[in-house]
């Protein structure tokens, strides 16, 4: 008792800075993930592997993340926030040193696992770090940053490594960009330590890393309405760092690096604005307008691809984008103010887990896919299925609320 009444004072005297650190720790997480994507086309000349390996290279990120987050999901409202995000900063710092200096597709594929263990630590974590510390007078805006922060980074980690390999040959580049966000994590894990803890330690640390997916009771309904919709807009993100890259080089006749990281950027970008510009409608008009848009963008992107058009393939990542955004918002509002202090990372580690899973699963198939029928026609195929889970995701969500 005495630790909750001494912690009082300390969480509202440094709201306001962890708040901030908590809310921009997010998108420098993520610019990690889309950093690398620019960077493949060059090194699979290099290092002389397939399309497929590429592939590979980019789903155990997936695999990891996900194996992680089933195992350390809920660690924080154990242990508190501060040691798992400073250890998971850590972690995806050692991440990047192996990906500046790796000269192997195995290297990669450790830089891709080990990012994928950090990212599982921080994705649940850092989530709940932002609702613990939402000003008491904004009610809702942790539920719009957590979904505009991931993917904001998503958008600049991949224009920005595509711009400086345009400017500048791939070592240059690989030291900047990654040299850069060794010491950006670095210094981030150093700086968790400065702020107050929000999650007091307490028991059942050992019962919480059996692997396992919880959602809280309050949480669950909308959870599993929302699921879907999750899977669906997660799916739509992966058919683009997967296999966006490749595509515009290979089908679409896009050369240079930055336009390359383009569509990813689009994607993401927009889905940042989306989720912005859309704070202050209802989670039902942003999920049934989201999963619809998803769908329509995946239609399109599939068109512009028969039509071998660049920018009409970027313009459907445009559209896609808006509903990414707004389905991601729309579930986060839905869920967030449903779960207690101590029950936020569990929470969040549930929503990651579905997430992740739309995001690598259809990716890994893709994979293996692409050598046997054609990089072409695997995308005909995924995006397909992204817009049959789409349609569906608007079409439960719509029959759930109109019953």
């Amino acid at each position: 008792m005495s630790v909750t009444t001494a912690a009082a004072p300390a969480v509202q005297k440094t709201r306001a800075p962890g708040f901030v650190l908590a809310v921009a720790a997010v998108p420098a997480m993520t610019v990690g993930a889309s950093a690398p994507s620019p960077f493949y086309p060059v090194l699979q000349q290099q290092f002389g592997f397939s399309a497929a390996t590429s592939t590979v290279i980019f789903a155990v990120y997936a695999i990891a993340l996900l194996a992680t987050l089933l195992v350390t999901g809920s660690v924080s409202d154990h242990l508190g926030r501060r040691p798992v995000i400073s250890l998971g900063f850590a972690v995806l710092a050692a991440s990047m040193m192996v990906f500046w200096h790796a000269d192997s597709v195995t290297e990669l594929v450790v830089a891709r696992v080990v990012q994928g263990i950090a990212t599982g630590l921080l994705m649940s974590s850092l989530s709940a770090a932002v609702v613990d510390l939402e000003p008491a007078g904004r009610p809702g805006l942790a539920a719009t940053l957590n979904s505009v922060g991931p993917l904001g980074g998503l958008a600049v980690g991949a224009l920005i490594s595509g711009s400086l390999l345009d400017q500048t040959s791939s070592a240059p580049a690989l030291a900047l960009v990654f040299g850069g966000l060794t010491a950006l994590y670095v210094a981030i894990a150093a700086a968790v330590w400065l702020l107050c803890e929000t999650s007091p330690r307490h028991g059942g640390l050992r019962r919480s890393l059996v692997p396992r997916v919880g959602v809280p009771s309050a949480a669950r309904a909308p959870f599993l309405r929302g699921a879907p919709a999750l899977f669906a807009g997660w799916a739509t993100s992966g058919l683009y760092l997967s296999l966006g890259a490749p595509l515009v080089a290979q089908e679409l006749g896009g050369t240079d690096h930055a336009e390359q990281g383009l569509v990813v950027t689009a994607l993401a970008g927009v889905g940042s604005v989306t989720c912005f510009v859309g704070r202050g409608m209802t989670s039902r008009t942003l999920t049934f307008y989201g999963t619809t848009a998803l769908a329509l963008g995946s239609a399109l992107s599939l068109v512009a691809l028969a039509a071998g058009s660049f920018w009409g393939f970027v313009a459907a990542a445009v559209v896609a984008g808006s509903g990414f955004g707004a389905s991601i918002l729309g579930i986060m509002r839905s869920i967030t103010p449903l779960a207690a202090p101590h029950e936020r990372g569990e929470l969040f580690a549930a929503v990651y887990i579905v997430s992740y899973l739309g995001f690598g699963a259809p990716a890994i198939v893709a994979g293996v896919a692409a050598p046997h029928i054609g990089l072409a026609q695997t995308t005909y195929i995924y995006g397909g299925l992204v817009i049959v889970l789409s349609a569906s995701a608007a079409l439960l969500h719509k029959l759930a609320h109109d019953g």
